[in-house]
């Protein structure tokens, strides 16, 4: 974050959730004081208390889709948070990031936060890891494209077989509905599910769109040339050509794509109108991704430099560059608007490695998610933390 905001490229901060979650854990059936319960869970259901003390919401990709203000039928940028009701340890995210959200951005004329869709298989929502918009340029009317891998009420849909797919095109449609989106600048794509079984979970990495481009493996779509269409009428619709940046199998593998996450990339518009690349390091670890990315960057074409991260820990877990950001597309007043304390700046930058080097452990293992001191810590870090941000009671049950 510090690194792209020193370039200009604006970033704010989603705080992280309050950990272990006591509720997930009291609702089903850990009772007694907060010691108690952590006791009797480790004993009982170690697997359950480890998804009560995961931190998958550093992922702020899968927090919400937004649709910027241009976009929307009332002018204002909406937000729905995602229900992620395919995994237990994500499901309880959704009361959180609602609350978080309505703190950042609580300025009722420029925002709408809506709750979290239904959680129930026909309505599984993985937020803006599904969805990408292309404009002509920010701050304009754009294409809001929402990316889906199953269709719960259409028994004769594809489907993969040996994943599942975690985005529904009826979640999808309840989405666009409550964000009021113009029926012609909302296209609605399906995965490939052959390529889901692959381990493509998300759209977000088998393809990355920003400004007119998007930037797509071959087997992204499960019609590559009916998608492709649908993208270009739209946009046509809001003045702005197409540019497609496609990469072929030939070039670069599914499995590949896939290993060294490529398209979970950060697609950046510089001051000059070309456009930087976010990848994490594994890009240039694989052979073939390498070659590919240095032929791309010498080609001329819109996009013309590599930004590499070291993000080794997230890749571990399944998250690249594209996970750890939730984009926001803001006019000047939008931004003015919202909470500003959460802004990346060098002083907050310098108060938050304070503040992590005060409270992370440096080590954990297994046997410390019993500790009632670790909880404490957790606690006592997230009360300072809502100093530092000036959102008072931003945990509060």
């Amino acid at each position: 974050m510090r690194a792209l905001a020193q370039r200009g490229f604006a970033q704010a901060l989603l705080p992280p959730q309050a950990r272990p979650n006591f509720a997930l854990l009291r609702s089903v059936g850990f009772g007694g004081s907060d010691a108690d319960v952590l006791a009797r869970a480790f004993r009982e259901a170690p697997a359950i208390l480890a998804c009560a003390y995961s931190a998958s919401s550093m992922w702020t990709a899968n927090a919400a889709t937004v649709s910027p203000s241009p976009d929307t039928a009332d002018g204002r940028t909406h937000f729905t948070v995602a229900n992620l009701n395919s995994k237990l340890h994500r499901s309880y995210e959704h009361a959180q990031t609602e609350r978080t959200l309505r703190a950042v951005f609580k300025d009722d004329q420029h925002f709408v936060v809506h709750g979290a869709l239904p959680a129930t298989p026909a309505f599984g929502d993985e937020g803006a890891a599904n969805h990408t918009r292309l404009s002509a340029r920010h701050g304009v009317a754009g294409v809001e494209i929402f990316v889906y891998g199953r269709v719960e009420f259409d028994a004769n849909a594809p489907a993969p077989k040996r994943f599942p797919a975690r985005q529904t095109l009826e979640a999808s449609q309840a989405v666009a509905r409550l964000h009021g989106l113009h029926a012609q600048r909302t296209v609605y794509l399906a995965q490939d599910p052959d390529v889901i079984d692959q381990g493509v979970f998300h759209n977000d990495v088998i393809s990355v769109g920003n400004g007119n481009v998007l930037f797509y493996h071959q087997q992204a779509f499960r019609d590559e040339a009916a998608s492709l269409l649908a993208l270009k009428r739209a946009l046509a619709e809001v003045g702005s050509e197409f540019q497609p940046v496609r990469v072929a199998m030939a070039d670069v593998s599914v499995a590949d794509a896939v290993s060294s996450y490529l398209f979970n990339s950060q697609l950046l518009t510089k001051p000059n109108g070309k456009m930087a690349l976010v990848v994490p390091h594994e890009c240039q670890e694989n052979q073939s991704v390498a070659r590919y990315l240095q032929g791309l960057i010498a080609a001329g074409g819109p996009i013309d430099e590599l930004i590499s991260f070291d993000l080794r820990q997230s890749m571990r877990n399944g998250g690249g560059p594209a996970c750890l950001r939730l984009r926001v597309v803001l006019t000047d007043a939008d931004a003015q608007a919202m909470h500003q304390r959460v802004i990346m700046t060098e002083a907050l930058y310098e108060r938050l490695v304070a503040w992590v080097e005060k409270y992370y452990r440096d080590r954990l293992l297994p046997g410390d998610l019993a500790d009632p001191a670790l909880a404490i810590e957790v606690q006592t870090a997230l009360a300072e933390l809502e100093n530092i941000l000036d959102l008072p009671g931003l945990y509060a049950a």
